[in-house]
């Protein structure tokens, strides 16, 4: 007889286990020669040598389809041990546009040409800037390939940023504590997540740190290593705020930089510090920059007509 303990490492073992550990009773039914022990996020197993390893590669497949698909349910486990189930039945590793599985099985993929060029382009390079107008999917990809490096465990943390300007708004008449008044500006950031990552586990990865989202301000100071940092809105941070930005990069850093240069809020006497950069760090090596269009367009189909009636008219 042997024995071995296996820890469970996901953010909500009782997703796996099933309530009342109703996944485990069908685990003992298929290993019926093997005590299967479940301790808060730790499997005791007592049995066969060859058995133990059947159970760790049938675990092993139903943590990967739940890390995929983000949930899991009994039949899925059913259809995995019978070997019914592929792990890559939806066909991403052979479709490089699929970044991931979200909630409830969503598909979070580069719907565009210039949103695969934005994906390709992180791969293969440690900074990108993605530039366009409004409804180009520049943020959602970008949180994507985030979300994506996180689970593949190709970065240890994200941090999202955004400059939190005015857009005619006035912050100081917000109601609530600082968190309160920028929150809204953070809002589009969420959201994506929310489709990424399950509730939970998305809220205990921003309790943990895993998941920072804060203002730009926030990142004066800082050395951001092993980490997928994104700077959304970046038209509307200042030359110096910029600089500053693109300089926290440390070791094993992925960042991308997304923006419209056509919607910048700062006052008409600064600069945008998107517009800079792009005017002085094109020709670095490493660095990136795709332009998307209203081609890249993925809302209502007027939005595009909309930004197309826009650019061609005189500025107010």
């Amino acid at each position: 007889m042997a024995e071995k303990e296996i820890i469970v490492d996901v953010f909500n073992p009782i997703e796996i286990f099933g309530v009342n550990d109703a996944h485990v009773e069908i685990l003992r039914k298929h290993f019926p020669k093997l005590k299967i022990i479940v301790r808060g996020e730790n499997i005791k197993l007592i049995g066969d040598d060859e058995e133990i390893v059947n159970f760790e590669n049938k675990l092993g497949d139903i943590i990967k389809y739940y890390d995929k698909f983000g949930n899991i349910s009994a039949e899925n486990i059913t259809d995995i041990l019978d070997n019914i189930k592929d792990i890559g039945d939806a066909g991403s590793e052979n479709n490089p546009s699929i970044l991931l599985h979200g909630r409830n099985g969503l598909i979070i993929k580069a719907k565009t040409p210039n949103q695969v060029k934005m994906v390709e382009s992180i791969t293969k390079n440690d900074m990108l800037f993605a530039v366009g107008p409004a409804g180009t999917g520049k943020t959602y990809t970008a949180v994507g390939c985030a979300v994506k490096a996180l689970k593949n465990k190709e970065v240890r943390r994200i941090v999202l940023t955004r400059p939190a300007v005015e857009a005619g708004e006035n912050l100081g008449f917000l109601p609530g504590d600082l968190k309160d008044k920028l929150d809204p500006y953070l809002q589009p950031l969420y959201d994506a997540l929310w489709d990424m990552l399950p509730a939970q586990k998305l809220d205990g990865y921003i309790e943990d740190g895993i998941i920072e989202i804060a203002p730009l301000a926030f990142m004066r100071g800082r050395t951001l290593d092993n980490a997928f940092v994104i700077l959304d809105e970046g038209q509307n941070a200042t030359i110096n705020q910029m600089k500053m930005f693109l300089t926290r990069m440390g070791k094993n850093a992925k960042f991308i930089i997304t923006g419209d240069i056509t919607q910048v809020d700062l006052p008409r006497n600064q600069k945008s510090g998107l517009i800079h950069s792009l005017e002085i760090l094109k020709d670095i090596d490493g660095l990136d920059i795709i332009m998307l269009d209203e081609r890249d367009v993925i809302r209502h189909r007027l939005v595009s007509k909309i930004i197309n009636a826009y650019s061609k008219a005189e500025p107010v």
